[in-house]
């Protein structure tokens, strides 16, 4: 599928997830002591609505609002998506987000062809923290 030629001319077509939190100030503290996230555009205006990118990988985050259908995981019981962080140093990476406050759920190992380990951040979303080992 192909987006009409006028529709998305001078933006190139992305996806980026969107992760509710509670306390989106400390989330965006968190993610740039954890990941090296930079902050891109950020809202602080009844909740924080932050765009972050980790080397040019982008998401955003920002304050649940049940009255809008955005519940965090810590609202939920849990969260349905798990996100993929593939970096050069998954190692160092995983060690950083668990000083930052992370908890481990899969340390990291060699499996499938990737060197990679599971963590879960203080908000309660998943994350795999990896590289494949044959580039």
């Amino acid at each position: 599928m192909a987006l009409h030629p006028a529709a998305g001319a001078s933006s190139p077509c992305s996806i980026a997830p969107w992760l509710s939190v509670r306390n989106g100030a400390r989330a965006v503290d968190f993610y740039k002591s954890a990941f090296g996230a930079t902050e891109v555009f950020r809202l602080d205006a009844g909740g924080v609505v932050a765009r972050l990118s980790v080397d040019g990988a982008e998401f955003w985050l920002g304050d649940e609002s049940p009255e809008h259908g955005n519940f965090s995981p810590e609202s939920l019981g849990g969260g349905s998506v798990r996100m993929v962080l593939t970096v050069a140093d998954p190692d160092a990476v995983f060690a950083r987000a668990l000083t930052a406050g992370a908890s481990k759920v899969v340390p990291v190992r060699e499996e499938h062809g990737w060197r990679f380990g599971r963590l879960v951040d203080p908000f309660g979303h998943h994350w795999e923290i990896g590289r494949p080992l044959v580039a």
